[in-house]
């Protein structure tokens, strides 16, 4: 094993990485089933970014890239309502450019440009009217509300009209501190085509990468549950997609950042199956704060050089993303609740708690 974990944070959520702050806004009811997550960086956080899915929607990925100027992220935006959903993040640019928070570019405290990638998923028509999607005032809205205080998963957000392999799916979230004391969470919108659960068990795939007594609490599903639900017929959305954030305190290069999120996947693939599809938008997003730096003379198992050290480091950092990522998957199912034909895992598997 590369992780040497000992324990999740406080909230076992994003926000326990230093600095870091979420926020939603959503609205339901009267013909609307959706909404937006925002997640507020640190001044100086690098980024990274690594899609995989068939059909993204996104913006601002390519200034991510390792061989382009930009390093700095000042926010991360997940919206529901496919494509006309990016128009979230413009919100979250006026709200930064308020705070006169972004790119500086001119002599004057104003003169910036806030930096803001972003992803959507398909939740039109999904419990909602098809022509009520998230706009700028959505991603506004998130980012005055985000905080670390107010620690909210399931039907909230970008997850408010998400579903997950026939069920209802929506936000979750996870953290771990590490040995060394680095500190990694990851915060997943959930909204897959394919399944989260083991069909042979009923068990959330993510559960299995629980920290201690994570999921303890979480009882396997009785036979006949498991039965009633692979006979059901199930309404499999055509158009899907998970979105995942995965946040660090660890000093990371923008490099080091695309590599963590291509790790990322492994924690979606370990927990959703299947995965990838030309169907799905899926996307990992990396923030690193670099607010704590690694620690000094501490040899990494398996280094073979002193310059080999930061490698293994980071693997650390890699392999802790990947299963907060998988974690946060089974939390999002978990914290989910049934609206309209969309059942959520508690309602499917009630011997589970």
């Amino acid at each position: 094993m590369l992780m040497t974990q000992s324990t999740t944070g406080a909230c076992n959520h994003l926000v326990d990485v230093d600095g870091f702050r979420v926020g939603h806004y959503e609205r339901v009811g009267d013909g609307w089933l959706s909404g937006t997550t925002v997640v507020l960086a640190p001044p100086g956080s690098v980024g990274g970014v690594d899609v995989r899915g068939g059909g993204p929607g996104t913006r601002e990925t390519d200034c991510l890239a390792p061989t382009t100027m930009v390093s700095n992220v000042d926010a991360i935006c997940f919206s529901g309502g496919s494509a006309y959903g990016l128009d979230a993040a413009s919100g979250v640019v006026r709200w930064l450019a308020e705070r006169n928070l972004g790119l500086k570019i001119g002599t004057e405290s104003h003169h910036v440009v806030p930096i803001v990638p972003a992803a959507v998923l398909f939740d039109l028509g999904a419990g909602g009217r098809f022509g009520n999607r998230p706009d700028n005032t959505f991603g506004y809205e998130a980012a005055n509300r985000a905080s670390r205080d107010e620690v909210r998963l399931g039907n909230v957000g970008a997850g408010t009209g998400a579903r997950a392999g026939g069920l209802k799916g929506g936000i979750g979230s996870a953290s771990v501190i590490l040995a060394n004391g680095i500190t990694v969470a990851a915060l997943v919108a959930l909204n897959s085509a394919g399944s989260p659960i083991d069909p042979k068990s009923g068990t959330l795939f993510g559960s299995r990468f629980g920290i201690g007594d994570e999921f303890d609490a979480v009882r396997t599903p009785s036979d006949r549950e498991v039965r009633e639900w692979l006979d059901t017929p199930r309404i499999l959305p055509p158009l899907n997609t998970t979105l995942a954030v995965i946040a660090t305190d660890a000093p990371l290069a923008k490099h080091e950042c695309s590599r963590v999120a291509a790790a990322g996947h492994d924690g979606m693939a370990r927990a959703i199956s299947p995965i990838h599809l030309y169907t799905d938008g899926d996307t990992v997003f990396v923030l690193a704060s670099g607010t704590r730096e690694f620690p000094e003379g501490e040899a990494a198992k398996g280094a073979i050089r002193t310059g080999d050290e930061r490698i293994y480091k980071v693997n650390e950092v890699m392999a802790a993303g990947a299963d907060c990522i998988a974690r946060a998957v089974a939390h999002a199912m978990l914290a989910a609740d049934s609206v309209g034909q969309w059942r959520c895992y508690r309602d499917v598997f009630p011997s589970t708690h």
